[in-house]
């Protein structure tokens, strides 16, 4: 028989064996789909068809993934699952090898008998970017033990990460990161005993993210089993805490990216010294002596070194600066002390040394760096003068807060192609650069704090028309009319304490945040600011503005979450269009001239804290019907025309989180309503032993108090400040009030004050 009559009979009784094996496994299942000519195995068909039977699909579940791509959607029964997307087959014997579902939508839990587990050929398998609905890592994840990449982050698992993982010992990534849900407050979390095994065990490991995973009960120590062939380790806010054993960066000396941010490490960071017998951890646990050239010692590879976000201190040591292959290097948020020193790698793009206590001048090194694109050294204690046409390479500015004088001398022919963003508050400039109008890619400007004098100039107007999205300018002397704001993607927008007068100017539909609050302005509120419908942030408070409130000042924007109108002169009644749904959080119309009544479409506004109407003419009874909203914190009414009794409440617990109440200076009378107010449980639980404030990113809540006699402002409202005051009105029995709040143990420490004078 000639050897194409051998090769005929073989490829019949490949075929044959191909059927008998579907055929056999169609007794425990459906029966094969794919006849002997199909590539894949049968059985890991039917698996996979009941892992896509297991979930719902949905873009919505995918919020971490630039697009989604629904992939088992082309999973159908009569296909070659070889041929399905995101799926990967071996040549010989069809079995599934790889599995790629990141960012697909899917939407449900994954249970310990999913039929997942049964493709134990796995190598290769990624689950990133859905929503498994807090479900647990199933120890049946350690069954792959053919497993090289593993991929679980982005994805909504919880509970404890099981010690099984330790059994992939092939295992060359694991991703786990970011399945902390900040609104369920779910995390994965791993122990000591745990991250020893998994440590211990897979030795071939040269990624390990653990992104977000709550490792408050682990050691530092329990790290220095790592393998030595790691290149990626990232921890970043881990809940970590204490100090981080650095002897294991001699082992780890292939690291290319190593991520310790947003943790609780404390501590200095080991100096070493050259050609000299070294300690490298003289102040932590952990002591090795070795004699070594600083850049023999530890992390030749290195590119990126993320420390922020800690509580180092001490100076930054000379390794840091001589790390010869360091491209990126974030060490804000700290209290390094000391000045910084020069940079030997040329490969450095990012250098963020923001928010510590460096001092000094800042050396002329840095501007030579020739691939440095993002440099931050804002909130420092930095001195000097910084010649800005030496900071034409970057795209990336910040050199706010610090003591630093920027000079713009001999600009008039530079140009910044690259130039993106430019933070410069408080760097003593007192006239407009002419950086806007050569920046062809400029999206965000800070000036603010500055002794920026006169006119806006008509040349900055023109400027970044379509590339400008944040200008900040307050807390300068600018002066005149801005009559239109020409940059038409802007989403932020500070003029907020210059001199600035006239109408209030109208931004672009794109706006954000739009705050022109302390200037000179005057007139009536257009009626065209009802056309902002993104805006969440609008702040015109202490200007001199008059006339009546538009009508559709209350709903214009559906994300309209600070509404802040204070000291004006504004006159009329409140709109009563309030509507269901909103988001407003802070409305202060405090110090103007409003009358008639309150209106009762603010119960719509159920994610309301402060409700600041004080000092205006509203006339009505007291509004028990805003005890039913569930997150109001600050309730001021002192100063108006409100009167008649207080009644008994209409719900069980009125007002839950109340902690700020002025009604002081009105008409109300009768009987103080002692179980109206015995509830109050915010006041009750007073909690302080952490300093927070209210307010937002963008806007900070402020309010006026009367302390003993005299009227206080709080610039911030810190979340423990509680304060009522019911004075100056014709209350009865304040005695038995007194008692109520004695009895409960309300309104304790120096933080506190009350006031219940009849």
């Amino acid at each position: 028989m000639d050897w194409l009559s051998w090769l005929y009979v073989l490829f019949l009784l490949c075929g044959t064996c191909q059927y008998i094996c579907c055929s056999s496994s169609s007794l425990n299942s459906s029966s094969c789909p794919f006849p002997y000519q199909h590539f894949c195995n049968c059985d890991d068909s039917s698996a996979l068809l009941q892992f896509k039977n297991t979930f719902l699909v949905s873009a919505s579940v995918s919020s971490s993934c630039f697009s989604v791509y629904f992939k088992t959607v082309s999973w159908e029964k009569d296909n070659d699952c070889c041929k399905w997307n995101g799926v990967t087959c071996e040549k010989v014997t069809g079995h599934v090898v790889g599995l790629d579902l990141s960012c697909s939508g899917l939407h449900g839990n994954i249970h310990h008998n999913n039929s997942l587990f049964s493709l134990g050929h796995l190598q290769r398998l990624s689950l990133s970017g859905n929503d498994f609905s807090g479900s647990p890592v199933s120890s049946n994840f350690g069954r792959f033990v053919s497993l090289t990449h593993l991929d679980l982050s982005f994805s909504n698992f919880s509970g404890h990460i099981p010690s099984e993982l330790s059994h992939l010992s092939r295992l060359v990534s694991l991703d786990l990161s970011a399945n902390n849900q900040l609104y369920t407050f779910t995390y994965l979390r791993l122990e000591t005993l745990g991250l020893k095994r998994i440590v211990q065990n897979l030795t071939n490991l040269r990624e390990l993210v653990l992104d977000g995973v709550d490792m408050s009960s682990v050691l530092p120590d329990s790290f220095m089993n790592l393998t030595f062939s790691l290149t990626y380790l990232s921890l970043y806010d881990c809940h970590l805490h204490g100090q981080f054993p650095w002897s294991l960066l001699l082992k780890l000396d292939q690291l290319v990216h190593l991520d310790l941010s947003s943790n609780n490490f404390f501590g200095q960071l080991p100096i070493v010294h050259r050609n000299s017998t070294t300690n490298i951890s003289s102040s932590l646990n952990d002591s090795i002596n070795k004699k070594t050239e600083p850049a023999d010692l530890m992390l030749l590879q290195l590119e990126q070194l993320d420390l922020s976000y800690n509580s180092f201190i001490g100076a930054i040591p000379s390794w840091i600066y001589s790390l010869p292959s360091l491209a990126s290097l974030y060490l804000s948020n700290n209290r390094f002390t000391g000045t910084i020193s020069k940079f030997q790698s040329t490969s450095l793009t990012d250098l963020d040394l923001s928010y510590n206590k460096l001092h000094g001048q800042i050396p002329i090194s840095i501007f030579e760096l020739p691939n440095l694109s993002l440099l931050s050294l804002e909130a420092n204690n930095l001195s000097g003068v910084v010649e800005f046409d030496k900071l034409q390479r970057l795209e990336y500015i910040w050199l706010s807060y610090n003591h630093l004088s920027v000079s713009f001398n001999n600009l008039s022919n530079s140009s910044w192609p690259n130039l993106t963003y430019v933070y410069l508050s408080s760097c003593n400039i007192s006239e407009f650069p002419y950086i806007l109008r050569y920046s062809p890619q400029l999206e965000s400007l800070d000036l603010s704090y500055n002794q920026l004098q006169g006119k806006v100039p008509t040349w900055f107007m023109d400027g970044g028309k379509d590339t400008l999205r944040y200008l900040n300018l307050s807390h300068n002397f600018l002066t005149g009319n801005i009559e239109q704001l020409p940059w038409r993607n802007l989403k932020f927008l500070d003029l907020e304490s210059n001199l600035l007068q006239g109408q209030v100017p109208i931004p672009p539909p794109s706006i954000v945040v739009f705050s022109i609050s302390n200037n000179q302005l005057t007139g009536r509120l257009p009626p065209n600011l009802c056309n902002l419908s993104s805006i969440q942030i609008l702040d015109l408070s202490s200007n001199r503005l008059s006339g009546k409130l538009p009508s559709c000042l209350a709903n214009f924007s559906d994300s309209l979450s600070v509404l802040d109108l204070r000291k004006n002169k504004l006159v009329g009644l409140i709109p009563a269009t309030f509507k269901k749904g909103n988001v407003l959080r802070n409305l202060d119309l405090n110090g103007n001239q409003l009358d008639g009544p309150l209106p009762q479409s603010l119960r719509n506004c159920r994610n309301l804290e402060v409700l600041d109407l004080g000092n205006n003419y509203i006339n009505d009874t007291f509004p028990k019907w805003l005890e039913t909203l569930p997150m109001l914190q600050v309730l001021i009414l002192r100063s108006n025309r409100f009167h008649g009794p207080i009644s008994s409440p209409i719900t069980r617990f009125p007002f839950q989180k109340m902690r700020i109440m002025d009604l002081s200076h009105n008409h109300f009378c009768g009987p103080l309503p002692t179980k109206y107010f015995e509830n109050l449980l915010s006041m009750i639980n007073v909690q302080g032993d952490e300093l927070k404030y209210m307010g937002e990113y963008y806007y900070q809540d402020t309010v006026v108090v009367a302390m003993k006699g005299s009227e206080l402002q709080l610039v911030k409202i810190q979340t423990f400040f509680t304060t009522i005051d019911f004075s100056n009105n014709a209350f009865r029995n304040s005695n038995a009030y007194m008692n109520t709040f004695s009895r409960n143990g309300m309104l304790k420490g120096q933080r506190s004050n009350q006031s219940f004078n009849e």
